[in-house]
């Protein structure tokens, strides 16, 4: 129902409505302040649509082959941290031998008949599942049986190359030559306490956090059944390093270059005999998994109250992109206008499922019982998106959408139907700035290369009155959970080719703390922790410690804000002695001024690569970014 044209309520009396009489429209609501109504417009239905049966099936591409069987996986955390892999110097680094001299046990359809997108139904192809080993030769009872036809699964294929070696190669995002670094498969027909060596040869990146002492994670069925354990980090002799292959990129449909592939190689062992086991790069998280997450939330009738759950947009392949709209009903119409925003969002790329679970403890301590969390609902409104790329986390995408291009580059796009996601995203967020201040916009993501917590910002050097404001956040943060998130990992440069991501644009649409938060994939280096991976629990607590953190920054006692701004004005002044190599006066001016040269761009205080560094103490804080 598309609602009437603002001049037309000229066809309604005077506003002297009283509480009991009667409405005859649906497209007026009426606020009250005080005693005195205030009528005003339902918002309009095409902004929100909402589901008539919330949680359909999962929409697949149509080429896509599914299992039908549902995989779920029991959140358990081990009692005691567990520690990185400490290498011994004597890893093996087999280089690929490939299925001409190996016997390919596991090989499906790369699920790319064609070189885009077309369409998508419920549950993938329609035709039969086809036999995944039926290339095989020479199987015997001691092979390995491999899939990963299923939800987040991405190995294409399997190979063994020793009795109880195999090589793995994993699928590429779809419509993509590249992005190969999330894996997840399962594994059965195993024997207990037998050494298996996996090689993965196709992973993209140069460096890895398996080269900082990550392990795999392993998921025993059997164990999760008889003990309730769930995933665990396993995996001896591990190694990550380049190999002999290559593979040829392309962009836009045109070979742009080749690029060295690399290999990870360990080795472990299963608890038990033909279980049901499942590796994966980092905690999976899949989209059926937040869709009974969601219904949860909406069977509870006191969360309903203050949380309300929207389809923002559809995705390429028709499904649900999720909004929760959180904050206390109670109050004024001109006490609820009046509230600040806060937007999160999580999933812009699939294979960075610790933003998940990240935005799942952020969530759980959002809509909880706590006086914090009530005091969060009272002040702000807050807008959250779950998951940003539903059909990249279906098919097990490690960065891209089904468009086969990266979401968080594409912000700006004016091809809503090509980047809905991010498209509608925007608007959203532009749509609430028109209504209200919105003081922090935070997208949860996954690091692939370095260890703990950090943030990326966005410098406010322009307003010399906000100088340093947007690293107070991210400061806060790092008190706040001392044991996880590094301030000294934070960022506050805006590259161009970042000035697509969704930390730019809103940004530049006037969002002063707006912020990437990156999880590592491994652990933390900080505190008691130091050398340990990160858990579920771990993960979740990061948005505790976000909630907790924006309370601490809109604290109407400016105390800590000050108090961070006079710490980093100290750092700074550390940073400056160390990078000039000379003294810097209370006041922030140099003592002695020698120091001119023209900008490039590898200047340390560098803004632009032309104008000349000015010869000030305070001029260099403005361009100073702290590592």
């Amino acid at each position: 129902i598309t609602p009437p044209h603002p001049l037309m309520f000229s066809v309604y009396p005077p506003v002297t409505l009283h509480l009991g009489q009667a409405l005859r429209t649906r497209q007026l609501v009426i606020d009250f302040d005080g005693e005195r109504p205030i009528p005003r417009l339902r918002e309009p239905l095409d902004l929100f649509a909402i589901p008539s049966t919330p949680f359909q099936g999962v929409r697949w591409p149509i080429e896509y082959e599914v299992f039908k069987e549902a995989i779920h996986h029991i959140e358990w955390d081990p009692p005691d941290p567990e520690p990185f892999y400490q290498p011994t110097g004597h890893e093996r680094a087999p280089m690929p031998i490939g299925e001409e001299k190996g016997n390919v046990v596991y090989c499906i359809d790369p699920g790319t008949k064609t070189s885009y997108f077309t369409y998508s139904r419920v549950g993938g192809s329609r035709g039969p599942i086809k036999s995944s080993t039926s290339c095989a030769m020479h199987q015997d009872k001691s092979t390995l049986a491999f899939e990963s036809r299923f939800e987040s699964g991405n190995l294409q294929k399997a190979v063994q190359v020793g009795v109880h070696d195999y090589e793995l190669t994993l699928r590429t995002d779809m419509y993509t030559t590249k992005h190969t670094q999330w894996f997840y498969f399962r594994v059965r027909n195993m024997k207990a306490g037998v050494t298996y060596r996996f090689t993965i040869v196709n992973l993209m990146k140069a460096s890895s956090l398996y080269c900082l002492g990550m392990r795999p994670l392993l998921y025993s069925e059997r164990a999760a059944w008889e003990k309730g354990e769930g995933w665990r980090r396993t995996g001896s002799n591990i190694r990550y390093y380049r190999n002999q292959h290559h593979q040829a990129e392309q962009d836009n449909n045109t070979t742009t270059n080749t690029k060295s592939l690399h290999s990870l190689t360990w080795t472990g062992q299963f608890p038990y005999d033909f279980d049901t086991c499942y590796l994966a790069h980092c905690y999976p998280y899949t989209y059926s998994h937040l869709q009974r997450y969601l219904s949860r939330l909406t069977s509870n009738s006191a969360t309903g109250a203050y949380c309300k759950l929207r389809v923002l947009c559809r995705s390429l392949a028709g499904n649900a992109v999720h909004v929760l709209t959180v904050t206390s009903p109670g109050g004024g119409w001109m006490d609820r206008s009046a509230k600040r925003a806060v937007v999160v969002t999580a999933r812009v790329h699939p294979g960075e499922t610790n933003s998940s679970w990240m935005m799942q403890g952020f969530l759980d301590f959002l809509l909880g019982e706590s006086d914090d969390a009530r005091l969060l609902r009272e002040t702000f409104v807050f807008k959250v998106v779950p998951m940003l790329n539903p059909d990249g986390v279906v098919v097990g995408n490690y960065r891209c959408s089904l468009a086969g291009r990266d979401l968080n580059r594409n912000y700006n796009t004016l091809l809503r139907d090509s980047f809905p996601c991010v498209w509608h995203t925007r608007n959203m967020v532009k749509r609430l700035m028109a209504e209200r201040d919105v003081v922090l916009y935070c997208d949860f993501h996954g690091h692939s290369r370095k260890n703990n917590v950090f943030m990326y910002g966005c410098t406010n050097s322009d307003d010399a009155t906000q100088r340093l404001h947007e690293r107070v956040f991210p400061l806060m943060m790092s008190k706040n959970a001392n044991d996880k998130f590094s301030f000294r990992s934070c960022k506050f440069r805006v590259h161009q080719s970042k000035e697509g991501t969704g930390r730019v644009v809103m940004w530049r649409l006037g969002i002063r703390n707006s912020y990437t938060m990156e999880s590592t994939f491994g652990g933390s280096t900080l505190g008691n922790r130091k050398g340990t991976h990160f858990t579920t629990r771990d993960l979740k607590s990061l948005g505790y410690y976000l909630c907790d953190t924006l309370l601490d920054y809109c604290d109407p006692d400016p105390t800590k804000t000050s108090h961070c701004l006079a710490e980093l004005r100290a750092m700074l002044r550390q940073e400056l002695r160390e990078r000039l190599g000379r003294e810097v006066d209370s006041d922030g001016s140099l003592s002695s001024i020698t120091h001119t040269h023209t900008h490039t761009p590898k200047c340390p205080f560098c803004v632009s690569s032309t104008v000349p560094v000015a010869q000030t103490a305070q001029s260099l804080m403005a361009c100073l970014s702290i590592y």
